[in-house]
């Protein structure tokens, strides 16, 4: 049963070819210049810490902490998604549990039982 295995690596072509619609290599494909101090969205390095960090922004943003970047003129609550984001955290937390440093276990932690205790405060004060 030996089959010989094909991979499709057509992607990468696409990926090169809007590149190269941008003339600093954002990646984003449209002609134009970005501000100055703007750094191209892949040259933000991606780790544990990143990526827990960006999710609980996001909760955030949904528990009405911080305003939505798209429109920083008002906060919004949408406290539906900000418990999905808080309970995805918590799986990560479970299923990384034993593989991840001290510091990335710390911080998994605090920012779970934060975000968990803003939650429950808004509950409070929307049923009281």
């Amino acid at each position: 049963m030996d089959r010989e295995k094909h991979v499709d690596e057509s992607w990468k072509d696409s990926v090169s070819g809007e590149k190269e619609n941008c003339g600093d290599g954002c990646g984003c494909g449209h002609s134009h210049e970005h501000a100055q101090g703007d750094e191209p969205a892949d040259a933000m390095e991606i780790n544990f810490i990143n990526y827990v960090s960006s999710l609980a922004f996001q909760a955030l943003i949904f528990l009405g902490e911080l305003p939505n970047p798209l429109d920083d003129s008002k906060l919004e609550k949408n406290l539906p998604q900000a418990k999905f984001l808080i309970d995805t955290l918590i799986m990560i937390r479970e299923k990384t549990k034993g593989n991840l440093t001290p510091e990335e276990d710390n911080l998994i932690s605090a920012t779970v039982y934060e975000l968990q205790m803003k939650f429950v405060e808004l509950l409070k004060k929307e049923n009281a």
